[in-house]
């Protein structure tokens, strides 16, 4: 599964999902363009990539800021000639009950999580369209698929995602660019690190496989659908949840 000669840029690389992706996509072959808020982070990532023979570069943006995407991905692109693949992994919780859910907590996360996507797409889109090949792979959520009580917010922007992946993939499938989406379930992340350990051995309880997934996991999905080997995937949403949703 060789990703040599791709570009691949990775929002919120700086931790997470997103790190384990920029190093699995590096370790295929790609080089990974890393972009996150923490420089420091970026910088340690990069090395890490680099030491063990691959190839990256890091760049500091704020996915909330339309002028920063637009002018960083000019910027990778500049350097690189182009990016093949995009991972739109950036995302935040506001958790609240919705009837005391501020208006500011619902615009961030929307903000965060689905009009950064959005933003990158439409910046990537170009170098794409030009080359005729491209992957687009949005992480979504289980959450977005089956809700969950005090997420509305999150669950409505990873709901969104998946909207927005399947109206893409209609949109430039003609052209042999791919959208998909990976909907993670409960990860070991530092997102997930706040909830109580009661809330996570009920959570285990309900997922088949018995345990939380790592970062890696949901790695291995994304560099699956950025490769070649998943040409005639696209408005697919890949599970990457231990069972805890089928169907």
């Amino acid at each position: 599964m060789s990703l040599t000669g791709r570009i691949a840029f990775v929002t919120g690389a700086s931790q997470g999902i997103g790190r384990a992706c920029a190093l699995k996509l590096a370790s295929a072959g790609a080089t990974a363009v890393v972009a996150a808020r923490n420089q420091e982070k970026l910088t340690e990532l990069a090395a890490e990539i680099t030491t063990a023979g691959g190839k990256a570069a890091a760049f500091t943006f704020d996915v909330n800021d339309e002028e920063q995407v637009k002018s960083v991905i000019k910027a990778a692109i500049t350097q690189f000639g182009k990016i093949d693949i995009l991972i739109n992994n950036a995302g935040i919780t506001r958790d609240q009950l919705v009837m005391r859910m501020k208006r500011a907590d619902w615009d961030a996360v929307l903000q965060t999580n689905l009009t950064s996507a959005y933003l990158c797409i439409q910046q990537v889109i170009g170098s794409m369209l030009k080359q005729r090949w491209g992957r687009i792979i949005n992480i979504s959520s289980v959450f977005g698929q089956m809700g969950q009580a005090g997420q509305a917010n999150y669950a409505a922007s990873k709901a969104g995602l998946i909207g927005l992946t399947l109206a893409i993939a209609r949109e430039v499938g003609s052209r042999n660019i791919t959208c998909n989406a990976v909907a993670p379930g409960f990860i070991e992340t530092a997102m997930t690190a706040g909830l109580g350990d009661e809330f996570k051995q009920n959570a285990v309880k309900q997922i088949p496989l018995g345990r939380v997934g790592s970062p890696e996991d949901v790695a291995g999905a994304v560099a699956f659908l950025a490769s070649d080997e998943a040409a005639y995937i696209t408005g697919h949403v890949l599970n990457v949840n231990g069972g805890l949703l089928m169907g």
